[in-house]
């Protein structure tokens, strides 16, 4: 059995040293940095599009805004409402305009006090914890356009702008 294994060691001694695959590794490095610039250059002229949402071009200039069309605006007046003794504030004090259709401005002045009715009626019905807390003035402002609109009618009035709501 010695025999047999000195004889296996001459043979390995004998035979030429096997060189390992250096080849692969470095043509599969070359072959990767071959294909990464080639994405990027896709990419990068735009011959490949990569989905990732909404991405203008560079040269696209940039939409321009729609011009303003004619614009009215009629101021309602102050309006005060007692709110009674058990309130914490007395009165409710507010100021608001009317962005109204141009064309329609006329008529909207004629219901001006039929507008101020509704307004106080509804402030008036207005429980004094919603007047009293500062996220309720958008729902407040809401109620009140959709009435205003009921009593002048559809298109008249665009729009209701609180400019003053003070609890004094």
């Amino acid at each position: 059995m010695a025999e047999e294994v000195a004889e296996a060691a001459a043979d390995a001694a004998d035979a030429p040293a096997r060189k390992r695959g250096g080849k692969g590794p470095i043509l599969g490095l070359i072959a990767a940095l071959l294909l990464g610039a080639g994405g990027f250059f896709a990419t990068y002229t735009g011959l490949l599009a990569l989905p990732v949402g909404n991405v203008a071009p560079a040269h696209r200039q940039a939409p321009r805004p729609d011009p303003l069309g004619p614009v009215s605006f009629m101021p309602l007046g102050d309006v005060v409402i007692s709110l009674g003794a058990r309130a914490r504030a007395r009165h409710l004090e507010m100021a608001a305009e009317l962005e109204v259709a141009p064309d329609h401005e006329s008529e909207v002045i004629l219901l001006k006090p039929r507008i101020l009715d509704v307004v106080n009626t509804y402030l008036r019905a207005v429980e004094l914890s919603d007047l009293e807390d500062p996220a309720a003035l958008p729902r407040i402002r809401g109620q009140l356009l959709r009435r205003i609109q009921i009593v002048t009618g559809e298109g008249r009035v665009r729009d209701l702008l609180i400019t003053r709501f003070v609890l004094s």
